[in-house]
C-alpha cells in the first residue's frame, strides 16, 4: 500500500495507478501549539511504501511519523520513497562545528524503514549515510515527455560541467540535439557566482536548459539571460525537482525562460510529468 506525505500525493497516486497497488489515505492534523499528527488509520499489515518528498522540516516530521504510523499497525516491511531529499546540499561541513545535515536526515529516516528510494539527490554520495539498502533512481529522461515536439535543433545545456550528464540523458531520451553546459566562475574573496555560455552556437536554435534543481532561480536567470546574447531561437527549462521558491518563477520569465518543465518530486505547477514510471521499476 502506498502511504503518501502531505507534500506527494500526486506522485503517490501515479505510482499506485503505475503499479496497481492501493493507495492509503493518511490524516493530519495539527494540535494547538503546532505540532503534527500524521496518521494512516487504514492500514492493516503487509508492505507499505511511504511516499513523501522532505521539502520542509515539517515535512521531514510527517515522513517520520508515517513510517511510525504503519510499522506500529503491524507492517512487514517499509519500503521509503524520498522524491525530493531536503538537505542533500549539506553533504559534508563546510565550517568547522557544522553538523553534516545529509548525513543526520539520513539517519533519522533509516530508522523507520527497511528499504530507501531517492529520486536524483543533489549530491549522489548521500545514499551512503543511509543504514540501510538505498536505491537512487535517475529521472532525468523523463524531462523529455514535455518538450515540444518541434524544436529547432535543439542544444541542451547543463547550468554547468557536473550537471552535464543530466543534459545528454535529457538528449538522449529525446532523441537528438547536441549537448554543452555554462561555465560557472566563482569568485572566492566575495563568493560572487557568474555563469556564461559555453562556445557552443545558439544562434537560431531553441536551447533547453537541463539541471536536477531550480530552487531560487538566481543563477540561471543570469545564465539565461546571457545565453539571449547568443540570439537562441527559444529557452526551454527542464529540471527534476522544480522547488521554484520565491519569485523565481519570475525572475525566469524575466530573464527570458518561455517554459518551465519539471517533474512531480516536487509538486508544483510546472509539473509536467511524473517519475512513476521510473520510481516504480526499482519497487
Amino acid at each position: 500500500m502506498f502511504v503518501p506525505g502531505s507534500a506527494s500525493q500526486s506522485l503517490a497516486a501515479a505510482l499506485a495507478d503505475e503499479t496497481g497497488r492501493p493507495l492509503a489515505t493518511p490524516e493530519y492534523r495539527w494540535f494547538p501549539d503546532g505540532e503534527e499528527c500524521a496518521s494512516v488509520p487504514e492500514f492493516a499489515g503487509g508492505e507499505a511504501v511511504v511516499v513523501a518528498a522532505t521539502v520542509s522540516n515539517d515535512a521531514l516530521v510527517e515522513l517520520l511519523q508515517l513510517q511510525d504510523a504503519v510499522r506500529g499497525a503491524g507492517a512487514e516491511a517499509v519500503t521509503t520513497v524520498i522524491p525530493y531529499m531536503g538537505y542533500a546540499r549539506q553533504d559534508r561541513a563546510f565550517e568547522p562545528g557544522e553538523p553534516v545535515s545529509a548525513r543526520a536526515v539520513a539517519r533519522a529516516v533509516s530508522t523507520g524503514t527497511d528499504r530507501v528510494v531517492l529520486v536524483n539527490p543533489h549530491e549522489a554520495g548521500v545514499a551512503e549515510f543511509f543504514d540501510v539498502e538505498t536505491v537512487v533512481v535517475d529521472a532525468a529522461a523523463r524531462l523529455a515527455d514535455p518538450l515540444p515536439d518541434d524544436l529547432a535543433d535543439p542544444l541542451f545545456l547543463g547550468p554547468d560541467e557536473s550537471a552535464r550528464g543530466i543534459a545528454a540523458t535529457a538528449r538522449d531520451a529525446y532523441g537528438r540535439g547536441a549537448v554543452d553546459h555554462f561555465e560557472k566562475e566563482r569568485d572566492y574573496d566575495t563568493g560572487e557566482v557568474t555563469v556564461r555560455p559555453s562556445d557552443a552556437d545558439a544562434a537560431g536554435r531553441d536551447v533547453v536548459v537541463v539541471d536536477d534543481i531550480i530552487a531560487t532561480g538566481s543563477t540561471m536567470s543570469e545564465a539565461v539571460a546571457a545565453l539571449h546574447e547568443r540570439g537562441p531561437e527559444r529557452v526551454f527549462i527542464a529540471c527534476v525537482h522544480p522547488m521554484l521558491v520565491g519569485n523565481a518563477r519570475t525572475k525566469l520569465a524575466a530573464a527570458g525562460v518561455e517554459r518551465v518543465f519539471g517533474t512531480d518530486t516536487v509538486e508544483r505547477e510546472a509539473s509536467a510529468v511524473s517519475v512513476a514510471p521510473a520510481v516504480a521499476d526499482v519497487l
